[in-house]
Order: structure tokens, then C-alpha cells, then sequence
């Protein structure tokens, strides 16, 4: 909790020399069933607070612009989500048809809700949350070139960013945890091994169209078994060097978004391809309301071998909804299921939010798990249903 304040304060100490933003919050986390592992301690409500302040200057006539977020987490239970983060720390300068960013940034490619196949750039935040949203910073040198034809992008990244698991004493982690400690490169140069992108981006009437190639360490580790220093048995990530294409497109008609994203990849085994296509459908103006309804489905697929890190999309269907009020509360709400269409398993999510005020916001997230085999990737976190109350100060 000192060290979540300390950053507040910092980020207070600076706020005359540039524009300065962020949010404080408290987390409140219950869980419907007891742990499926004896390890966790069996707290049915689960508290942290988190703070993420951040600065930004801009100068030469605002060609230029420093940004800073920093990310702190403080949770009791699980001192894996007792960290801090640096989310962005970068320079930007900005010409007539390029950029040049230099230091630690965030980078987000796809279309797709369900799941991100293209967004590679960034290491997961695991202990944050599962669902893959939230990022590390990754330090990179980003060079765009802005031209008619779209936009180029060159990626150089000179230092990879391991990726954060809950602990013994976590909730939704695997059956056994995860040594971090014993993090295995297949490159000798470890997290030094540098790793190179290149994307393309453009639109072309109601076509926006991403096409993107990286090359270097795998942001998705395998997992494989290894004893702990007092010989208990855990899962030890092994870091893959791979080599990775893909494709993402949206067509906007209407009311109507089509989404694709289809990536190949070799290293993890033999070459694999995956996917995620569907739509979203607005109804704008709800029964003469202000209100927008939209209507989602998308199909996952993912046909790597056995040998590769396990995936819970192997042959999916994803089905939701987003309401939002709009409202002067910024009312929304986002539920979706997606089920595996071979084995039935099912994850629900639910996530809502409304502002009171002009400071505070108030976030409603609820996951659950239902009919999973014993055989699924996921099995390990079926007594794992959740309601979290996120109560937040924006500054």
C-alpha cells in the first residue's frame, strides 16, 4: 500500500510541468466456491487497491511528447499481485510523414472481441487478469511511415518482457503453480535476444485492412514440468523463438462490422494457423431510445499441435451483446459466452461500468465456468467463478 501511495505522490509532484491524469481504485473480489487447490487459503472476498497515474508533455509546438504511466497493485493474499509496472515511458516525435517513438510503450493490433490473435507486441499481465487485456509495457524503437498508400511501422524491441502468473496462493492459476524463477530460453541470450515487427495498416473504402510480421521470443510460453527448490512439482515456462504472420480486416457497413483475424505460426512445433471471424450488428436508437444494441458472434479456431502451449480455442463459438445508454453516466454493459463447441465447456463473462459524478466510476466484472471436462486447459480454474466491485477515483 506505501509503495501504491509513493507513486501517487510522484505523479502529484509533476502535475505543473505537464498534463497529469490517472486512477486510484479498490478492488473487491468473491469468489462462489472454495479453491480447487489446497494451497490457496480459502477467502471467499478477495480485497487489492490499485493506482495508475500518468503524465504527459508535449512540446515544439506539439511535435513533440513525453508520456509516463506507471501501474501499482497491492493485494494481501497472492504476493504475485503485489507488483509494479512501467506501462509506458516513452519520447514521441512526430514529423510530416513519420514518427519515432523511442522507450516503453503499448501497442494494440486487432478488430476481433473474443479473442486477439494479432496482438503480439505486448506480454500479458496474467495476474491482472485471464482474459488477456491487460499488457506490460515493452520497451522498442517504433519508426512509422505515414504515406498514401497506409501506414508502415517498424518494430525493434531489444529486451523481452517474461510473463506474470498467479502464485501458490492465487486464484484462477493452474493445477500446479508456476515457477517463474526457472524461466527457460531457447535463445542464449535469454531476455536480451532482441525481436523485430513490421505492420502495415490502411483503409480502402469501408475495408481497414492490418497485415503484420514479427520474429523472436514467443510472448506465449510453454509449460513444462520441474521441481521448486524444496521439491514440490510446477510448471516451468519455456520461451520459444517463433516466427509469426497475420491478417486482420474489418468492413464497416452500417450498423454492420465483419472482423477477421488469422495469424500462421511456426516454432511452437510445426507451423499452426488460427483464427477468429464473425460480425457486430448496432441497433442505433433503441424503441426511439438513445440506446444502442449490439448483437456479437465470432467463430475461434486454433490448430496447433500438441507440442505447443494449450489453447482454449481450438474449435469455439463466442455469442454476446453491448448495451450502451448513452447516457451522462457513460452506462455500458458487455456480456458474452464463448463454448467450446466439442466438449460443451463454457465461459461467461459480464462487465459493466457507470460514472457517478465527474470522478468516480464504478466497474461490475463477473466470470463463470461451467461443464468443463477434466480433459479441457481450463480445468483447473472451474470452481474459479467470480463477481469483482471495482470502485474508482479518476484525477
Amino acid at each position: 500500500m506505501l509503495l501504491l501511495l509513493l507513486l501517487l505522490a510522484v505523479a502529484i509532484r509533476v502535475e505543473a510541468a505537464g498534463e497529469f491524469s490517472g486512477f486510484a481504485a479498490v478492488d473487491l473480489r468473491g469468489f462462489a466456491h472454495s479453491p480447487s487447490f489446497p494451497e490457496p487459503p480459502d477467502h471467499p472476498i478477495v480485497a487489492s487497491a490499485l493506482v495508475q497515474p500518468e503524465y504527459r508533455y508535449t512540446w515544439n509546438e506539439e511535435r513533440d511528447r513525453l508520456t509516463a504511466v506507471l501501474f501499482g497493485r497491492y493485494e494481501y493474499e497472492d504476493s504475485r499481485r503485489r507488483h509494479v509496472d512501467v506501462r509506458e515511458l516513452h519520447w514521441l516525435h512526430g514529423g510530416s510523414t513519420w514518427d519515432l517513438l523511442f522507450g516503453v510503450s503499448k501497442v494494440f493490433w486487432g478488430v476481433a472481441e473474443s479473442r486477439h490473435l494479432v496482438d503480439i507486441i505486448n506480454q500479458t499481465d496474467l495476474v491482472e487478469d485471464t482474459d488477456g487485456e491487460d499488457k506490460l509495457g515493452q520497451p522498442m524503437v517504433k519508426l512509422s511511415l505515414l504515406q498514401d498508400w497506409g501506414t508502415l511501422t517498424f518494430f525493434a524491441m531489444p529486451r523481452f518482457r517474461e510473463r506474470t502468473f498467479p502464485g501458490r496462493e492465487g486464484r484462477l492459476r493452474s493445477a500446479l503453480p508456476v515457477d517463474t524463477s526457472q524461466a527457460d530460453f531457447e535463445s542464449s541470450l535469454d531476455v536480451w535476444h532482441p525481436d523485430f515487427a513490421v505492420r502495415w495498416i490502411h483503409t480502402l473504402g469501408v475495408w481497414d485492412i492490418g497485415l503484420s510480421h514479427f520474429s523472436g521470443t514467443s510472448r506465449e510460453p510453454r509449460l513444462r514440468l520441474g521441481l521448486d527448490d524444496d521439491g514440490r512439482p510446477v510448471l516451468v515456462p519455456q520461451y520459444d523463438q517463433i516466427h509469426q504472420t497475420g491478417l486482420d480486416l474489418q468492413v464497416t457497413t452500417g450498423g454492420l462490422l465483419g472482423k477477421l483475424e488469422v495469424i500462421t505460426r511456426e516454432g511452437h512445433g510445426r507451423r499452426f494457423a488460427a483464427l477468429v471471424a464473425g460480425f457486430e450488428y448496432t441497433f442505433f436508437g433503441v424503441r426511439g431510445t438513445a440506446m444502442d444494441l449490439g448483437v456479437l458472434i465470432e467463430y475461434l479456431y486454433d490448430g496447433r499441435s500438441d507440442d505447443a502451449p494449450g489453447t482454449p480455442f481450438e474449435n469455439d463459438l463466442f455469442a454476446g451483446t453491448r448495451l450502451a445508454l448513452n447516457d451522462t453516466q457513460d452506462t455500458s454493459v458487455l456480456a458474452g459466452v464463448i463454448v467450446d463447441l466439442d466438449t460443451q465447456a463454457t465461459f461467461v463473462n459480464v462487465e459493466a461500468s457507470r460514472r457517478f459524478g465527474d470522478r468516480w466510476v464504478v466497474e461490475l466484472e463477473a466470470r463463470a465456468f461451467t461443464n468443463v471436462p477434466a480433459s479441457d486447459v481450463i480445468f483447473s480454474v472451474r470452481r474459479d467463478d467470480y463477481v469483482q466491485l471495482r470502485v474508482a477515483w479518476y484525477f
